[in-house]
Order: structure tokens, then sequence, then C-alpha cells
């Protein structure tokens, strides 16, 4: 981006956009603190779970990887609906997608919390009470730092979470190996029953893959560069499938290794369950204490990566929807030397720290995992998961919609996978709605924000007109090829 006109340069490569996608996964933050919240539901088949996400995954995927070989625009599945649904539909989608990412970056922040503390304890080893900072400490000082690096050039950004998140994936991959050459826990060895439904059922697995889309929510965070990226039609879609095709396999094997490194009896879920960090953790137990310790810390770095690419994200979805009409003028322009949404990155920030520290003040320590921080992470990032499916099943209906219309040269046949995709999405939102109402759960929640976006989409028609007009100017109609 650059100027204040609202208007963006092409200047990243493909690896610079694939960059902002890994590091808005956050591989090694999800693989550290992704697995306790679904131990109470699906006890030991937390792979299986995590298959199940892989293959919805990649079908909601297919969606995205279709639409920008033809699309590329700053507000990602706002503009790929709009252009493909209609205007309505695409705002709809925006707003569901900017919540998404400001609960992403309200939820990293707790998670940063969460392995801050992890590490002061793994630092003080031995200690009968390690001392533990108030969750909110840290939350808040990772908060001042992101305003330094959210506001600096989009590479620097890239570069830095490139870096962190490599770290992370280089010792996560060792123990794994780790574990698998020493079989496991002793008590319950390598057991692949695991990826069975052995004990649990399948509306628990069900219900659970929305946590595992957490793992995987992000690969599409790259759409958002479609105007700062060269040659967009090519390398957006590739960096979306290079973040799918890289963390599928490794999110399966890892989230395996994890659960029978732990064991899979009840003490070993227990264990799982306890822990404010289950790379560290782990690391600890197969590969000593200073390996443990580069993990946990990359763990942290890798909170902070997440939430830098939430940021980011985030406030592009800001400024592009008020460059388009909704929200004040201001959050759609653009710092002229760092070329950077600033305004909206600001807001965004402001609305990440009031929530994390309203979330701190209000905590309830009788419920959840035990550890505060990632209670709060979790419920954070499920309204944020939950939302993003929202988003995902309306690209499935938008690329359904391209096929059909014969305005591009896409086989018919492949009209089954956004299908498969659809379906998968109804059935995981589905089993996290049914059950006793509770208006603090965060499926709830989401689906409250969701439906305050659909109020703003019905009650202001001119301002979804004047949106579709400047989609339509700034997107043209798809080419054939």
């Amino acid at each position: 981006m650059s100027g204040n006109d609202g208007k963006t340069s092409r200047k990243l490569k493909l690896w610079e956009a694939l960059a902002l996608s890994l590091g808005l996964m956050g591989p090694t933050l999800a693989m550290g603190g992704n697995g306790q919240g679904l131990i109470d539901s699906v006890g030991k088949a937390i792979p299986l779970v995590f298959v199940f996400g892989l293959v919805g995954v990649a079908l909601i995927a297919y969606g995205f990887i279709r639409l920008t070989r033809y699309y590329n625009h700053a507000g990602s599945a706002y503009a790929l609906v709009g252009a493909t649904v209609g205007p309505r539909a695409g705002f709809f989608s925006g707003f569901a997608l900017l919540g998404t990412y400001v609960f992403f970056s309200i939820c990293t922040l707790a998670a940063l919390g969460a392995f801050a503390n992890a590490l002061l304890a793994a630092l003080q080893h031995g200690a009968d009470k390690p001392y533990q900072l108030p969750w909110i400490v840290p939350a808040l000082a990772g908060a001042l730092l992101s305003v330094y690096f959210s506001t600096r050039d989009t590479r620097t950004i890239s570069k830095v979470l490139l870096l962190v998140e490599g770290i992370g994936i280089v010792f996560m991959i060792i123990l794994t190996a780790t574990i698998f050459a020493k079989g496991g826990a002793p008590t319950t060895h390598v057991d692949f029953s695991s990826f069975s439904l052995d004990g649990v059922g399948f509306q628990a697995v069900a219900a659970a893959v929305v946590a595992a889309f957490l793992s995987w929510a992000g690969f599409e965070g790259c759409a958002t560069l479609g105007e700062e990226t060269d040659d967009p039609k090519r390398n957006i879609p590739l960096a979306l499938l290079g973040s799918v095709v890289l963390t599928g396999a490794l999110f399966v094997i890892v989230m395996f290794a994890q659960t029978i490194g732990f064991g899979t009896d009840a003490a070993g879920l227990a264990a799982f369950k306890g822990s404010g960090n289950t790379l560290g953790a782990l690391a600890e137990t197969y590969l000593g204490r200073p390996v443990a310790l580069i993990l946990i810390f990359s763990a942290v770095l890798a909170a902070f990566g997440s939430h830098l690419s939430s940021v980011a994200t985030a406030s592009r979805l800001l400024f592009a929807l008020s460059r388009d009409g909704f929200g004040p003028r201001i959050l759609g322009a653009l710092d002229s030397r760092h070329g950077q949404p600033r305004n909206a990155v600001w807001v965004v920030l402001a609305v990440t720290a009031i929530v994390d520290l309203i979330a701190y003040l209000t905590a309830r320590p009788n419920i959840g995992t035990g550890d505060l921080a990632i209670d709060a992470y979790f419920h954070f990032a499920i309204i944020g998961s939950v939302c993003l499916m929202v988003v995902y099943l309306m690209v499935e209906v938008g690329v359904t919609r391209l096929i059909l219309s014969g305005q591009v040269a896409i086989p018919k046949w492949e009209l089954v996978i956004p299908v498969l995709g659809m379906a998968v999405i109804v059935t995981a939102l589905y089993f996290n709605l049914v059950g006793p109402f509770d208006p603090f759960a965060a499926p709830v929640l989401a689906l409250g924000w969701c439906v305050l976006g659909l109020l703003v989409t019905l009650c202001a028609p001119s301002m979804v007109r004047s949106i579709g007009n400047r989609l339509a100017g700034e997107l043209g109609a798809p080419s054939k090829s």
C-alpha cells in the first residue's frame, strides 16, 4: 500500500504473502494451545478431530483458490462474495470476517499471556510455587509492542512472521520425531485408537471440528494482500494452496504425537489438559529443559506473530469496508510513509486491549481448563472460528455461483467440492449449537455478531448499493481463462 488515497501498490512476493497466512495460523501457537480444550469432549480422539478438520479446510480452500484466480482485493471474502453473490452478501461476509480477526487478535494476546507464564514457570524449574504474572500484563505489553510492528512496512511484518514460525516448526518436527522414536508414553505407547470413534460420539467430534478449524484459521489471510502482491492471480492462489499443504499433514501428525506423548490413559489426558504449553511440557520430558525452553519461547513469539497477523488482517478489512462507505472515512486512509492503514490498526488494537482487560477482570476460575489465560484464549478463538465458518460458507456459495454462471471456464463437475465443503460447515455449526442455550457461549456470541452484520446490511440499503458500485468498478468481470 502507498499514499493516502486508499490505493495500493504491488510489491510483495509469493513467500511474503505465504508468510502472512502462516503467521496468522501460527503453527507453534496452534499446536501448543489448541488441544487442551478438546480433552473433555473427545478425550484421546483429538487426532481424529484434526483429520476431519483437514478434510474440511481442504474443501474450503478450493473456493478461495478458485476465486482469487479472478478477483483480488484488500477485503478478501468481502470482495470475493460481493463479486459472485452480490453486494449485500459481500458486506455481510466482510463484517463477519472483520469479527473473526478482531476476536483472533483478542485471543492471541491471551495465548501470549499463557505462554509467557509457561516460560516463567520453566525458568523456575524445581520451584514449589513458581512466580506467575497476571496474564493480562504480558498481553497488554504485547499490544503495546504490536503498535510499532503493525504500523511498519508489510515486508517487515512478513520477515518477522517467517522467522518466528520457521524456528518453531523445526523444533516441533524434532520433538515429534523423538516421541515416535521413543514409542510415546510408557503406559500407553503408540495408540492408533486415537484415530477412531472408540468411546466418543460423532456429535462430540463434529462439534470439536470448529476448534480444529481454529488451527487452520488464517490460511486465507494472504487474500487480504491481493492488492499488494505481485501477479496476484497467480501468487495468491499459490500462497493459499501452500499454507494448507504445508500445515495439513504437520498438524495431524504433531497432534497425534502429542496425544501419545502424554499418554491416552486418564492420567495422560489430564496432564495434556492441564498443560499451559503442551509442546514445552513434552519437550522437557522427551528432549530436556534447553529444548523445552526454546520451544516455549518460540510459542511466545508465535502467539505474538499470530496476533500481528490478526491485526494486519482485521485492519485491512476495516480499511476496505471504510474505504467503500462503512465507517468513518478516516479509517479508509493510508499512512503515507509506510503505506499501512494506520488508523484502522489503532482501532483494532484499542478494541483488542479493552476486551482482553474486561475478560481478565471478569474471569470465572471454576470453569474451563483451570488456566484462565487458556480459557480466555479458547473462548474468543471459538467465537472467531464460528464467524469464520460462516464466512467460509458464503465463499463456498460464491464459487458455486461462479461455476454455474458460465462466466469462467471451470468444469461443472468441480461443483461437488464446494457442495461437500458446505455440508461439512453446516454439520459442524449445527452440532455446536444444539443443546442448552447459553447466551454467553462462544458459538452464540459469534452468531450474534453475524446477526448484527445482517441487520446492518438490511437497514442500510444505500450503503450496500454504494459498496456494490465500488466493487464492480474495482473488480470488473472475470476473464474466461
